[in-house]
């Protein structure tokens, strides 16, 4: 086994590796990315800095879409989780900059998804109170970039949808309410809930494609593959964060299976 190949399991990979530099994704294999890269606000991670100077962190944010770019297929997909804004360290429209930055890289634009957490109690300034002085606008919400390579049309894959009439009604609607995840019990600082990729995931991919985050953070993204029968690749640099995506697929993805089969009458 590969060195950087942390763990293996009926099509889904976890790399524990340099998304920048990694060699073990392959050039046009990839039908989806969906990812949440670092926000630049702080976050206390194990390995990475995340609090570079803007202009640092613009730069970074370029060469991994440059990346990214090469390795999805050219009818391939891209779910970007971004904040709107950011206001720790200086107001940013960290949203339109990504956005820019990734137009110049080739990405084409299609769409937005506001993903609504639902949870103002994450405010952490007021600015001025009661007062026009300096008061701060803080939208408790994120947004899920849609974005493509060269064409929208997805012509590659198994050609076999397994979303729901309910679903695709519900998901094309651009704002989605569901509340975030618990970082106490994923014990990551930033994980995204395991709804947001697999609404991704059901939405713009086939059965049988192939997903890959670049960020992997505590597996979310591959915890929605492997429930939704999609090969999934995960790169994380950090290893505990490694470990952490291969015991909550081992855990989560039984229970939620589990789960599932009780839903739907089987044995």
């Amino acid at each position: 086994m590969n060195r950087k190949l942390y763990f293996q399991v009926k099509g889904i990979k976890i790399y524990n590796d340099d998304f920048l530099s990694t060699k073990y994704v392959q050039e046009g294999m990839v039908d989806l990315i969906v990812t949440s890269p670092p926000y630049n606000i702080d976050i206390k991670y194990n390995s990475y800095d995340d609090k570079l100077s803007y202009n640092v962190y613009l730069k970074f944010t370029k060469k991994w879409l440059e990346k990214a770019y090469e390795l999805i297929k050219d009818d391939g997909r891209f779910c970007l989780n971004i904040p709107l804004d950011k206001n720790k360290g200086g107001q940013q429209s960290v949203y339109a900059d990504i956005i820019t930055i990734a137009k110049e890289v080739g990405w084409k634009y299609h769409s937005t998804i506001v993903w609504n957490e639902q949870n103002i109690s994450r405010r952490t300034a007021w600015g001025s109170w009661l007062s026009a002085s300096a008061p701060y606008v803080i939208a408790p919400v994120e947004m899920i970039v849609v974005l493509y390579k060269k064409q929208w049309k997805k012509l590659s894959g198994s050609r076999r949808s397994d979303i729901t009439k309910k679903e695709f009604m519900e998901w094309t609607n651009g704002v989605w309410n569901f509340m975030g995840e618990s970082k106490k019990r994923v014990g990551h600082p930033t994980p995204f809930p395991v709804e947001l990729p697999r609404r991704c995931i059901k939405l713009f991919t086939f059965v049988d494609d192939t997903i890959l985050d670049p960020f992997l953070g505590s597996g979310s993204s591959l915890i929605a593959c492997a429930l939704t029968k999609r090969k999934g690749i995960g790169v994380e640099i950090d290893r505990n964060y490694c470990e952490i995506a291969k015991q909550r697929l081992i855990t989560e993805v039984e229970i939620n299976q589990l789960m599932l089969n009780v839903f739907q009458g089987r044995k």
